[in-house]
């Protein structure tokens, strides 16, 4: 879900202290971002992209204060889970094959993806009790790129109602590459708004709570236009190798 897709060197380690360092500066940043929109310090989660990380490392990052990690593939979760167990909270943020959806239902918090009717249906026919996921938009519109497109958000969410486990948490948004951080301000502001325009006809049904939105190149520009959680993969990772 990164523009970054391809996987950093891990020949080198991670050393949990530089690495626990940058996050305390990452934190400060998102805390300031959070200040300017108006909400409290810590109104944003830190998800570290896993697929950065091999799971022998993985333990460094436990080490370092990391509590979140987000995955794009099963294999991952599984290896990482191996390794650490429970001792972080992982998410799923890549592309979700139906055939897998049970096995990562059962490994994971939230599904960050959930960007097709027949692949929420598959959640709710797997899910043990209510379960609470992300809806991917499609903010810019890409033909090439998965998600829901604005202009069709409203009925999906109408669709997905129908099935009485499943409840919308929020929305997430990866815009289109962009130069200038500032570039993505007007992606991240449209998915906010349709967020909260969703809230409120939805209220009691979904919560639409939660915007993903942010990765390593523009996580402050996303906060400052309402994310709860940032996705950071490479140029966090790569601040804490040795």
């Amino acid at each position: 879900m990164c523009h970054d897709l391809q996987m950093a060197d891990v020949s080198t380690q991670i050393d949990p202290e530089r690495l626990r360092a940058a996050l305390a500066e990452v934190r400060e940043e998102l805390d300031a971002a959070a200040r300017w929109s108006g909400r409290g310090p810590d109104a944003v989660e830190v998800l570290v992209a896993g697929k950065y990380i091999a799971p022998e490392q993985s333990p460094a990052l436990v080490a370092a204060g990391v509590r979140l990690i987000g995955e794009n593939r099963l294999q991952q979760l599984q290896e990482k889970q191996a390794v650490i167990h429970d001792a972080v909270v992982f998410d799923f943020i890549g592309h979700l094959q139906r055939r897998k959806v049970r096995e990562v239902l059962e490994r994971v918090r939230l599904i960050h993806s959930v960007d097709s009717l027949a692949l929420a249906q598959e959640i709710a026919r797997r899910a043990e009790g209510t379960t609470r996921v992300l809806v991917e938009v499609n903010a810019d519109e890409e033909p090439s790129k998965s998600g829901i497109v604005p202009s069709q958000l409203r009925q999906f969410i109408a669709d997905v109602s129908h099935l009485e486990h499943l409840v919308i948490g929020g929305l997430m948004a990866m815009p289109a590459p962009a130069n200038n951080p500032n570039d993505s301000r007007e992606a991240f502001s449209r998915t906010r708004e349709l967020a909260q325009l969703l809230a409120v006809e939805w209220h009691g049904r979904h919560d639409l709570s939660d915007l993903s939105m942010g990765t390593s190149q523009d996580y402050v520009v996303a906060v400052q236009e309402g994310a709860t959680i940032v996705r950071l993969g490479r140029g966090l990772i790569e601040r804490g190798r040795v």
